[in-house]
């Protein structure tokens, strides 16, 4: 029997801290997704939520620019990595359903590469609109519904748990996820009254490919998809 997926991450925390902070090692997130994805976040406000903050990377890139943080995961392990970065408020370990802050805490929330990555992203969602004062924004990153092996994209309407592993540098990171249509997350948006502002699919410019060739295949096909929404103002 699969185990959750927070359990499954939980697992292999010790793997992703020495994937995300070797230095040069994840060319995606330093040269196309994270560079994409900041165009769409709105300014520094009142406080935001990193939702599945893993081990922190986005309060080191957030904090500095006068972001007010405050984390959720549900790996002990990652929420501990990342609060020891010093750049959250506080982080806390829980469920992405039931978001332990009170109505309309934060104006901004940011998913970063963490909705696919958890059982029920659609009651994450809910939470997300419920934490959120009107008007406020969520940004959210995940794995493009494209963007996975030929078997499975013969599925595509289908949830697929899946556990891809990726080697590089020496290293080995087995991401763990499900693979959903982008109409389940559309769906989850529109029930939850947000309003879909922007959406993205980041793709790396021929210097980018140049300078680093492990990004040539995301020229050809879209491997993240970014999503700017907005919370319903209260009427």
């Amino acid at each position: 029997m699969e185990v959750p997926l927070g359990e499954a991450w939980e697992r292999r925390a010790a793997a992703w801290k020495a994937w995300v902070r070797t230095p040069g090692n994840d060319v995606h997130f330093t040269l196309l997704n994270w560079p994409g994805f900041d165009e769409l976040l709105p300014p520094p406000g009142r406080l935001t939520l990193d939702l599945g903050c893993g081990e922190g990377r986005a309060g080191l890139l957030l904090h500095p620019r006068g972001y007010r943080l405050v984390g959720l995961d549900t790996s002990p392990t990652l929420a501990e990595l990342a609060r020891d970065t010093g750049h959250y408020d506080s982080v806390h370990v829980a469920d992405a359903g039931a978001i332990p802050l009170d109505d309309d805490a934060v104006d901004l929330v940011v998913a970063f590469m963490s909705l696919h990555d958890m059982d029920d992203p659609a009651a994450a969602i809910d939470e997300c609109a419920r934490v959120l004062e009107p008007g406020g924004c969520l940004c959210a990153a995940i794995v493009h519904p494209l963007n996975r092996p030929p078997d499975r994209l013969a599925n595509y309407f289908e949830h697929q748990r899946a556990a891809d592993p990726v080697e590089a540098n020496g290293l080995t990171m087995t991401f763990e996820s499900i693979d959903r249509p982008l109409e389940y997350y559309t769906r989850a948006l529109e029930r939850a009254g947000f309003v879909i502002e922007a959406l993205r699919e980041p793709r790396p410019d021929e210097a980018a490919v140049r300078a680093e060739p492990r990004l040539a295949s995301a020229l050809h096909r879209p491997f993240f998809l970014h999503l700017l929404c907005r919370r319903s103002p209260a009427e």
